[in-house]
């Protein structure tokens, strides 16, 4: 052993501490050296006194680095002018200033010696980080080397051991079939790492120095990335139930199918039997006992994809980087190689694309070929989903705004962040970017989170917890605005219009077509009684009054029975609804809510289009002016009186729903193991609709007073829109004006007189004007504007 950490350390010599610049200006760096040994490195303030003792207090023990004292001794020998400081045990090293860094700098640290030392101020840069491009440049220049290697030698394992046993004792969660980073070794037969290798350095640090916020939270990589949707697709028991569903019903196409859904789903696995085996399809089962198909979307899926054709695939084709040296592309200029390289066997390297949308196409767009009902297919085909298409044809693109993918769903934060939990001398990169990867099936979270035994998912509940929070985060705070104004209130019929705007970057719901929103809209009277309710949810969450085949789109709902549902409805050659995606000939309804930008003249049009009724909406993707790209939809509700005076208490809230009943009845009717599997986990789980957004107005008056009324009709409010608050009541010869009120949009009185002046309160916004007369009651609105 004693022989193991000489040759490790082999190079220095003495104790020592050298001290250097810090994170920022009032706080310098340390690393110590003890007869030879790298101790670790910590940090101190520039306005404190420190003798040995203290040095040594802030040094935090290290992963075992090879590389250190390579570093370290490379620094000590560029810099022959460092001043020392002499203690019993231990020397001071700093960089002795030049001139022009007295000249700009006055920061300093005096020690027990009462001497003080000057050194330069870089910002953003720590301890040995200018030294770091040279032996960078040299380490990474080393050939590979295509022997099996473990992650770490036994001397390094045996070192770590002795000092830190906390963390080989540290409990996981993964399944018997992943392997700890210790004991993966580097074949070069394989192309994807799994993500559990990733983990040995992109994970929980449990030093608590890498992947850490300022303010102390842990944002590491691994452990943000495996309760995702991505870390799970192989996993997902709905697509794999799916999947077998449309065997049963094609199973003269079972290879292809299989082979095209794993494409996307379980790409580590699924590429490597492809790039490395020569095989011409890769099937469930094969996926089922194999660890890098079972590691769904991993790391290497999207950091593996080579620049050269980003953005231009499709379907499950993805286009890696397959060099001798395999790489790992990321955000960083520069990136410290020598440990991924030589214990993992891949080379990280910059890469601008990603963080390009076009990353997200090879899966995020899937074009399927259409079959008949015999089978037979028909050389059709049909957009499944095209959610970077979406994009394409939005204000978001890279023509536009430049709004990417990775912008909403890894969010930057502007932390400095050390991004290897092994490495605690690297610079700090920012932004950093949280890989919640959060979507917004919160439903099928749940079931994951219950189902982690059966599933062999590695992930925590308190991880998915952290998942399904974002998710919720995505849904409601991210995807949609909606507002609701009261129009005519008086007559046989109340109306009201409903706006929800869409704030995604692509059509809203976007995904799998089973993916649905809805409008519920409910109207009580002052008693609480229900007046209109349409769209809402029934124990079995379908919904009251929807129609059996396809709930067609509405530009105006004046019927409980009507409910505006935002959909995909695949139909298949004979026009009927289908939910078998191979038999999906044509949309016979595309209404999802169109992104902002969004436009039929788009050349990416073609896999984006808007069918059935909403294309003949006046209002949907419209502006006032009738120019398209609003990414909004108007909708109007016209609701009966039936001879009703009084106020109305009116409500609308947008519901989503991943996996309407309508959709899972006719897979559920089929009988496979993993059918039968997602059954009992479905029936057990929370099934119900996720709300995206809601609002309500309270005590709104209404009047069943006849239009016709010419003397009522004669009523008006002048101005309409007022700029100080003040506003007349207009009203012909012969009428009695008897009470003049008004009301905000919060149903608060705050206007109670018998005169045809008013003063609106000082809040700009909406309000309505009830005017009792001699001939009857109106309600007109009015709106203060400044």
């Amino acid at each position: 052993m004693d022989q193991a950490i000489s040759v490790l350390f082999r190079g220095l010599s003495g104790s020592f501490f050298l001290v250097d610049t810090g994170r920022h200006e009032h706080e310098q760096a340390v690393v110590a050296v003890q007869d030879g040994e790298y101790l670790g490195y910590g940090y101190i303030d520039t306005l404190d006194t420190y003798g040995t003792e203290d040095l040594l207090e802030t040094i935090q023990p290290p992963y075992a680095d090879p590389d250190a004292p390579r570093i370290i001794r490379g620094f000590l020998d560029g810099r022959k002018r460092l001043k020392k400081w002499v203690s019993k045990a231990f020397r001071v090293l700093c960089p002795a200033p030049t001139k022009s860094d007295r000249r700009r700098h006055s920061n300093r640290v005096i020690f027990a010696t009462g001497k003080p030392f000057f050194r330069p101020t870089m910002n953003k840069f720590i301890l040995l980080a200018f030294s770091l491009p040279i032996f960078i440049g040299i380490l990474a220049g080393l050939p590979y080397r295509k022997t099996a290697k473990p992650f770490h030698s036994p001397a390094e394992r045996a070192f770590l051991r002795r000092h830190w046993p906390g963390i080989f004792s540290r409990p996981t969660a993964g399944p018997i079939r992943l392997q700890a980073p210790d004991d993966l070794p580097v074949d070069s037969n394989i192309l994807f790492p799994t993500a559990k290798t990733c983990g040995g350095c992109h994970g929980y640090d449990p030093l608590g120095f890498a992947m850490v916020t300022t303010g102390g939270q842990d944002v590491n990589v691994y452990d943000a990335w495996r309760s995702t949707m991505m870390a799970n697709a192989a996993r997902d028991p709905f697509w794999r139930a799916k999947v077998t569903h449309e065997i049963l019903v094609n199973p003269a196409h079972s290879l292809a199918l299989q082979d095209k859904c794993t494409s996307c789903h379980a790409p580590a696995g699924h590429y490597q039997a492809k790039l490395k085996r020569h095989q011409q399809y890769y099937t469930l089962y094969e996926m089922y006992t194999d660890t890098l198909g079972l590691d769904g979307v991993t790391c290497q899926a999207c950091h593996a994809q080579a620049p050269a054709r980003i953005g231009s695939l499709h379907s499950g084709a993805l286009y890696f980087d397959t060099s001798y040296i395999r790489v790992a592309y990321g955000p960083y200029d520069v990136p410290f190689a020598p440990p991924m390289h030589d214990f993992v066997g891949i080379t990280p390297k910059y890469g601008e694309h990603i963080s390009d949308a076009g990353l997200c196409a090879g899966c995020h767009t899937l074009i399927t070929g259409t079959a008949d009902l015999s089978g037979q297919l028909t050389g059709a085909t049909f957009v499944e989903q095209a959610t970077y298409h979406e994009w394409l044809n939005s204000r978001y693109d890279e023509e536009h705004d430049n709004i990417s993918c990775q912008a909403c769903h890894i969010p930057q934060i502007p932390d400095e962040i050390i991004i290897s939990a092994n490495y605690q001398f690297l610079t700090p990169q920012f932004p950093y970017g949280l890989h919640e990867l959060a979507g917004a099936n919160a439903t099928m979270l749940k079931l994951l989170k219950n189902n982690r035994a059966r599933l062999e998912i590695p992930a925590t509940a308190a991880q998915f917890d952290s998942t399904i929070a974002a998710t919720l985060r995505m849904l409601q705070h991210q995807t949609l605005e909606i507002s609701l104004e009261p129009r005519i209130l008086n007559g046989d019929t109340a109306y009201f219009d409903l706006t929800l705007r869409n704030k995604a970057g692509h059509k809203f719901p976007s995904g799998y077509p089973s993916r649905r929103a809805w409008v519920e809209f409910e109207v009580k009277n002052a008693a609480g009684a229900p007046v209109f309710h349409s769209g809402a949810y029934q124990p079995d969450f379908s919904l009251k009054g929807e129609d059996s085949g396809v709930e067609p789109h509405y530009h105006i709902i004046n019927r409980p029975d009507q409910v505006q549902i935002y959909e995909l409805a695949p139909g298949d050659v004979t026009g009927a609804f289908t939910t078998i995606l191979e038999r999906a000939a044509t949309p016979l309804k595309d209404n999802r809510l169109a992104p902002q930008g969004f436009s039929t003249d788009d050349p990416a049009y073609d896999t984006t289009r808007i069918a059935g009724h909403a294309l003949a909406d006046p209002d949907f993707n419209r502006y006032v002016d009738g120019t398209q790209g609003s990414g909004a939809d108007v909708l109007h509700f016209h609701i009966p009186l039936n001879g009703y005076s009084g106020t109305f208490s009116v409500a609308a809230k947008v519901w989503y729903q991943s996996m309407p009943p309508k959709w899972m009845a006719p897979m559920f009717a089929q009988s496979t193991p993993e059918i039968d599997s997602f059954r009992l986990m479905f029936e057990a789980a929370d099934r119900s609709p996720v709300l995206v957004a809601a609002v309500a107005i309270q005590d709104v008056p209404v009047s069943p007073v006849s239009a016709p009324e010419q003397a009522l009709c004669a009523i008006r409010l002048a101005p309409a829109l007022s700029a100080d608050g003040r506003v007349r009541v207009e009203y012909p010869a012969g009428v009695q004006l008897k009470q003049v009120r008004v009301w905000n949009t919060a149903g608060q009185v705050v206007w109670d007189k018998n005169t045809g002046e008013i003063w609106l309160p000082a809040a700009r916004g909406l309000y309505f004007v009830e005017i009792r007369t001699d001939r009857g009651r109106v309600v007109r609105r009015v709106v203060r504007c400044g």
